[in-house]
């Protein structure tokens, strides 16, 4: 017993020395329960919704109210042209769309069948066949509520549905594309903090801060291994989702590949300054868990869509870099659209990587001091 005890106070005295991987062990499973349990939804609330209405009538204008009070639909646009949805549906805009046909009234007045489009993208599969449930459920409920009258006897809808960009509706093609995000990070972020860490703990980082070379420089080189090795990584993924999984690439595979190599380098900049505030491997693994690899997961539409989330959990997953690369991914190889449509994006992870590098150099600098 006496052995037991003196087991006991030495560990708890190695407890209370590393007083941050305790309060991050302590702190891990309630940041996981809260972020698990609000953002693992299988519902779809804020559909965005857009309309085509080349000819406006109290009967168009009380079946888009439906759509409306639902509680399921945000009506985001008004068109009046099929052409004119495309641009909506390239860029996110809209999830969902309903084109009524020109003579939609006066089809429904007669009692002779009245053509109703529904156009879903289909990116995420799961969510586009609830949204194609959800809006059939609306049209016939207002199709029941149709008073007859002995000039309609009947007042028949044809709803036609149309599926876009993941026609089949695979899963593969929605979780491939986003795995890209997943393994990235692993590579880039993880190793690359794991790898510093462990020349603290070995005592080389403490040689190189005192050399010749400046913050930046070490920071190339520390850098430039990993960012060959990032770029590798996504050709290879490339690869094998085309001739593996048969994932279509509709878009320019160039510019994939240097979002790519532009994502890589915001993990990398993040993982090392995770490495540059830590001092041993441990905590560094469970940064990067807490900060990139679990909120990658949850938060970056990649399993679960993020309409479906609360507010709150919505506005975080901006930060989050992983959900403008599976938006990137995702667009140029199931979308195939371009910079045009994706420069918002594109920004926000140069304007990351800028910051991330910049944080990691003043770090650098500070331990110089």
């Amino acid at each position: 017993m006496s052995a037991l005890r003196g087991l006991l106070r030495k560990e708890w005295f190695h407890i209370k020395r590393d007083r941050r991987t305790a309060t991050v062990l302590v702190m891990l499973p309630v940041v996981q329960v809260l972020l698990f349990g609000y953002a693992i939804r299988t519902d779809v609330d804020n559909v965005r919704l857009a309309v085509v209405d080349p000819a406006p009538s109290n009967t168009t204008l009380a079946l888009r109210n439906r759509f409306a009070a639902a509680g399921v639909f945000r009506i985001v646009a008004s068109v009046p042209r099929t052409e004119d949805l495309e641009p909506l549906f390239q860029n996110g805009t809209a999830q969902q769309a309903i084109v009524f046909d020109h003579d939609f009234t006066e089809d429904l007045g007669r009692g002779t069948p009245a053509q109703l489009l529904v156009i879903t993208d289909a990116t995420e599969p799961n969510t586009g066949a609830l949204l194609q449930a959800y809006a059939q459920a609306v049209i016939q409920q207002y199709q029941f509520a149709l008073p007859a009258s002995p000039a309609r006897p009947a007042s028949i809808i044809v709803p036609v549905t149309r599926i876009r960009f993941n026609p089949t509706r695979e899963s593969k093609n929605l979780f491939v594309p986003g795995l890209m995000a997943f393994v990235l990070t692993i590579i880039s972020a993880l190793m690359t903090a794991i790898s510093l860490t462990r020349e603290k703990e070995t005592g080389t980082m403490e040689a190189l801060l005192v050399s010749p070379l400046r913050p930046w420089e070490i920071i190339v080189g520390k850098v430039t291994p990993y960012l060959a090795i990032g770029f590798a990584s996504v050709l290879l993924v490339l690869v094998e989702a085309r001739l593996v999984f048969n994932v279509p690439v509709r878009g320019s595979i160039p510019l994939l590949l240097f979002e790519g190599l532009l994502y890589v380098l915001v993990s990398l900049a993040f993982g090392m300054l995770i490495s540059s505030r830590t001092s041993s491997q441990r905590i560094a693994m469970m940064g990067v868990f807490l900060t990139t690899l679990l909120p990658n997961i949850l938060l970056s539409g990649f399993i679960f869509p993020l309409e479906s989330m609360p507010a709150i959990l919505r506005w975080i997953s901006y930060v989050i870099p992983g959900r403008w690369f599976v938006a990137i991914a995702r667009g140029i190889m199931l979308k195939g659209i371009g910079l045009e449509y994706l420069w918002r994006e594109t920004l926000y992870i140069a304007g990351l990587a800028t910051v991330l590098l910049a944080a990691s150099i003043r770090s650098f600098h500070e331990r110089l001091e």
